[in-house]
């Protein structure tokens, strides 16, 4: 969800969707949610989560899905569009297919440029976006140690970032959901849309969220407060018609897109996966089984 709206955004989306209309394939169906153990394994230290909504919808399946990654066996990747000659937005499939990634989600809110993230953006080799916002969680990956943890998200307000920051090579800034004690900081609000997430849990492992049923976000964070994740920290990415998270292990694959957004998109009927400048994606370290 873009935080201003043009109408010129929607028609490049439908447009690139258009034209790569020929290359995909309707998505997989997702695994259904057993009421013992809806975790269903990928391969190793890669599994895919969905979850029925303690609170349902007014709209959509009231499913939360989630990728649960363990980064000991994955390396995280940022992509984006403004880093290669040829700056074309993808969709988080096409992400992965084009960069040999296994699986990819939002990796933050844009600009109505469609190439700039609105907070904090950068790797090593590229800066996509170099101003610091308020915004309160940075995900950091690529450390310059392999000493310290290989996945973080970093707390402005319990964790130094003036001292994390320089030590990991790629930082992505976007809005905290919950606080450094787990409590829920969004407010109450009328307006619902489909969303997607990065986590972590009490484990350390990397959660990858997608809803498209339609949530105020205080009430989503609530949803995952109760569902059995173990969610120790969250960042909104992405929301509405753009949100989306894409995985793909062996013969499986499985693309869930976002559709609702109140004020913009107040349907469910969006099949098609948006094309987006960013993305967090993960690729299986070398070695790794």
């Amino acid at each position: 969800m873009l935080r201003s709206r043009h109408a010129a955004a929607f028609l490049l989306a439908v447009a690139a969707a258009a034209a790569t209309a020929a290359d995909r394939h309707p998505p997989a169906p997702a695994p259904a949610a057993a009421e013992t153990d809806p975790w269903v394994r990928l391969e190793p230290g890669l599994e895919l989560g969905v979850f029925r909504s303690p609170r349902p919808s007014t709209s959509g399946d009231s499913r939360v899905r989630a990728l649960r990654i363990d980064a000991a066996r994955f390396e995280f990747h940022l992509l984006n569009a403004s880093a290669f000659d040829a700056p074309t937005p993808r969709t988080a499939r096409q992400w992965c297919r084009d960069r040999g990634m296994t699986a990819a989600i939002n990796a933050s809110m844009y600009q109505g440029d469609h190439r700039t993230s609105v907070s904090l953006m950068r790797t090593r080799g590229h800066v996509n976006n170099p101003r610091l916002t308020k915004d309160m969680t940075v995900l950091a990956f690529d450390p310059d140690d392999p000493e310290l943890p290989p996945v973080r998200l970093i707390d402005r307000q319990c964790d130094d970032l003036e001292t994390l920051a320089p030590r990991y090579g790629t930082l992505v800034q976007s809005i905290r959901m919950l606080s450094c004690r787990g409590s829920n900081v969004w407010q109450l609000q009328p307006r619902r849309w489909s969303t997607a997430a990065i986590g972590m849990d009490d484990d350390g492992r990397v959660l990858f969220l997608h809803v498209r049923s339609p949530y105020s976000v205080h009430d989503l964070i609530e949803i995952l407060r109760e569902l059995p994740l173990g969610l120790a920290r969250a960042m909104y990415v992405e929301g509405g018609p753009e949100a989306q998270l894409y995985v793909e292990s062996g013969d499986r694959a499985f693309e869930f897109v976002g559709s609702y957004e109140t004020g913009f998109n107040e349907n469910d009927d969006n099949a098609a996966a948006w094309p987006v400048p960013n993305v967090v994606a993960i690729r299986r370290r070398s070695g790794e089984g």
